[in-house]
């Protein structure tokens, strides 16, 4: 073992290493406070000067992370944030958690993978240990973070510095499954940098995972992601199917999950959202292109679900013409404005596809979400309507998008003159009351 492992690994135990993180956004913010309560002083670096003084003051723009908290460990001298990655020389761990979405042309963006890494490379020195989280495809840390940071000088991985992949796993407004108790799945580019690594984030991480090599985590994490694809494309071409049969796709999802085994439930909605089932499948399959092979499951998962909110919309239309209504003119209240339930994430959400293709159609369009109090999207925005009662009372149509637990469904069935439910937000309340359509 050489003496820079050797010293590395004692200033982990100790808890003397110095820790950034790079990002401070769903994942960055939570896994800097994590460490920080660990006993590690740990650094955020974020170009956002908006969320370093949030930290400076001590107040949280992440919902799982409690103001209180942030304060603590600012007071404490264990958490504190910076624009500037100069700092980074005197630091020992780094975590890479930055975004990485699609271009519009559905190719991966990895710009902000290697801005950050670049500047990182700046200042990578004997003894750094350097995790990426940011979702992406397998070879990414291998070929592009691998190679920005040794290009200009002839410190070796594995020896020198160290150097893994460990996809994060956050679901934004859980509470039974945290950064802290979410089993972590590490492959290094070396076995010593996977042993690094593992040790390094044992030190906070109740559970950690090593696998053979950095191929195998980045891989790992896109199946994650895309089993949930795939699974959800098949239940929402069920309820189109069943729309057709005239069959209640809830009533025939509820029946199948009565087996106790080879069988997961799934449920339809108005489409994908959040950063990860909507994008992550679709650099797997941006890779295979290039190795000239069609990932045909997830090509068709993603066609599926990409049209659910065009669904949605139809359904609308429907509906208020066998009112004798046009979708056009018609007042319409959009419930719900997140991609899930009881958080304020709008990364994705299917709200923003069926506001725009209503308006596309020429609805007066309105939207009430009790954690999404206004919408920037594209070049248009909207404002949460302050009563969404009174707005369901007046509005001609209601489409549920997400199914907030601060909504009292039953009182909305009685104000309301027509709702689209895609998502069985009404229940069984809902199945034989004419005024409701069903996804």
């Amino acid at each position: 073992m050489s003496k820079t492992r050797t010293e590395l690994e004692a200033k982990l135990t100790n808890r003397s290493a110095k820790m950034a993180v790079l990002g401070l956004g769903y994942v960055g913010l939570p896994l800097a406070a994590v460490f920080a309560e660990a006993g590690f002083e740990v650094l955020g670096i974020d170009p956002d000067e908006r969320k370093i003084k949030a930290i400076a003051a001590g107040e949280s723009y992440i919902g799982d992370i409690e103001s209180e908290q942030v304060a603590r460990l600012v007071q404490a001298g264990k958490l504190r944030a910076t624009t500037d990655f100069g700092e980074l020389a005197h630091i020992d761990l780094v975590s890479i958690c930055v975004p990485t979405p699609l271009r519009k042309t559905g190719d991966p963006d990895l710009a902000f993978i290697v801005s950050a890494t670049e500047k990182l490379a700046e200042q990578l020195h004997p003894g750094m240990v350097i995790v990426l989280e940011s979702t992406t495809y397998p070879g990414t840390t291998r070929e592009l973070v691998l190679d920005l940071l040794t290009k200009n000088n002839d410190l070796k991985v594995g020896e020198d510095f160290f150097l893994a992949f460990s996809p994060e796993r956050v679901d934004p407004g859980r509470t039974d499954w945290t950064t802290v108790n979410m089993p972590k799945v590490i492959g290094g580019i070396t076995a010593a940098c996977s042993q690094v690594a593992a040790a390094w984030y044992s030190q906070a991480l109740e559970t950690v995972i090593p696998v053979s090599s950095t191929e195998v985590a980045e891989m790992a994490k896109l199946l994650e992601n895309t089993f949930r694809m795939v699974n959800i494309g098949l239940v929402n071409e069920l309820a189109l199917m069943c729309n057709r049969l005239g069959v209640d796709v809830w009533e025939v999802i509820d029946a199948a999950a009565t087996k106790p085994f080879g069988f997961m439930k799934f449920t339809p909605g108005p489409g994908l959202g959040g950063h990860c089932i909507p994008i992550d499948p679709l650099y797997l399959s941006w890779k295979m292109k290039s190795l000239n092979y069609t990932a045909r499951f997830i090509e068709l998962a993603s066609e599926i679900n990409t049209n659910m909110p065009r669904h949605v919309v139809t359904r609308a239309l429907e509906a208020l013409n066998d009112q004798g209504k046009a979708l056009n003119g018609s007042k319409v209240l959009v419930l719900g404005a997140a991609y899930k339930p009881d958080i304020d994430d709008m990364r994705e959400s299917p709200a923003l596809d069926v506001i725009a293709l209503l308006r596309e159609k020429k609805a007066d369009v309105s939207y009430h979400d009790p954690h999404v109090p206004h919408i920037q999207h594209d070049d248009w925005h909207m404002d949460s309507v302050d009563d969404y009662l009174k707005a369901a009372k007046q509005a001609d149509a209601v489409v549920i998008i997400t199914n907030h637990a601060a909504y009292d469904y039953a009182e909305l069935l009685k104000q309301a003159k027509l709702i689209v439910d895609t998502r069985n937000a009404l229940g069984s309340a809902s199945k034989s009351n004419p005024k409701v359509v069903r996804l």
